[in-house]
């Protein structure tokens, strides 16, 4: 684990002496859509039905809006604590070239996210801005989501398929989804009707998977490998996104190098760590502004 203790406080818990864990690099390393940063640098995210606030003190981390049991239940594993980070990470440093993207993201690790919610939201994100992605989400949750109040505010649960069943194209365009509502609308119908389910497809292998999402409206090569990654489990996604795109370019391939070819060569070069690796890459490259120039 990555972290000494769990101690019980307040309206929330205490995790003691935590170790390769930074919660601004965990919730803006492109992984999720459902966080708010506060004035005083916590985080509030909204996930699994629950609304909790981050803070980091020390070397302490306190989760608040929780409990133990909440912690041992759901946020043990949405976070990953169990992994060790720090054998990932000297592993990745053995590549001198990663080793500096490892170090500047020093404090990732990849959620543990719901397939569904997932699905969704990159199926949003699909040539899309992330302010705007995530005002989409917001709205398609008000709308349908359940209701979570925290210090007087008002906060949403992502809905489930039941929930989205009958929603109808007009109205998942007015949520600014735009091009993309008649994809999410397909999805809704296809999960519902039981054409697809979402647990048997993250039970297949990594590429069977890959596969098996891109059967979905809207869900191409690099949505799929997001998916795979941030809510199945398949650590050897490597979602390439302009910001990899040019971190590849940067400091390992030719400027012109395609998508795919861009992929492969990341799947062969960090196997199973690819997903850990894409993460560390596209942190460094969209805070330093990474291009091919090197300016």
């Amino acid at each position: 684990m990555d972290f000494v203790s769990v101690e019980t406080i307040d309206n929330g818990v205490i995790l003691k002496d935590v170790r390769n864990f930074n919660v601004k690099h965990v919730f803006e390393c492109g992984q999720a859509f459902r966080w708010h940063v506060e004035p005083n640098g916590n985080y509030i995210c909204v996930a699994f039905g629950r609304v909790i606030e981050l803070e980091e003190r020390d070397e302490d981390i306190i989760i608040y809006n929780t409990n133990k049991e909440d912690f041992e239940n759901i946020w043990l594993e949405y976070f990953d604590l169990n992994r060790d980070y720090g054998e990932i990470k000297c592993e990745l440093s053995k590549d001198p070239i990663l080793k500096e993207s490892v170090e500047f993201g020093y404090g990732i690790r990849i959620l543990k996210q719901d397939p569904f919610e997932m699905l969704i939201s990159f199926i949003i994100s699909a040539n899309n801005r992330i302010p705007m992605i995530k005002r989409a989400i917001w709205n398609i949750s008000n709308k349908w989501g359940k209701e979570l109040t925290y210090k007087d505010k008002k906060y949403y649960t992502f809905p489930t398929v039941e929930d989205l069943k009958n929603v109808t194209l007009e109205e998942l365009e007015k949520c600014g989804t735009g091009f993309r509502a008649k994809y999410i609308a397909n999805t809704v119908e296809r999960l519902a009707n039981n054409e697809e389910d979402l647990q048997v497809i993250k039970e297949l292998s990594a590429d069977e998977c890959h596969k098996a999402l891109q059967r979905f409206s809207g869900v191409g090569p690099k949505v799929a490998d997001c998916i795979m990654l941030f809510s199945m489990e398949k650590y050897s996604a490597f979602p390439v996104d302009v910001w990899v795109k040019r971190a590849m370019q940067f400091f390992y391939l030719a400027p012109d190098v395609s998508l795919p070819k861009i992929r492969v060569f990341a799947r062969e070069k960090f196997g199973d760590l690819s997903g850990f690796a894409q993460q560390y890459l596209f942190y460094n490259a969209r805070e330093n502004n990474i291009n091919i120039d090197g300016e």
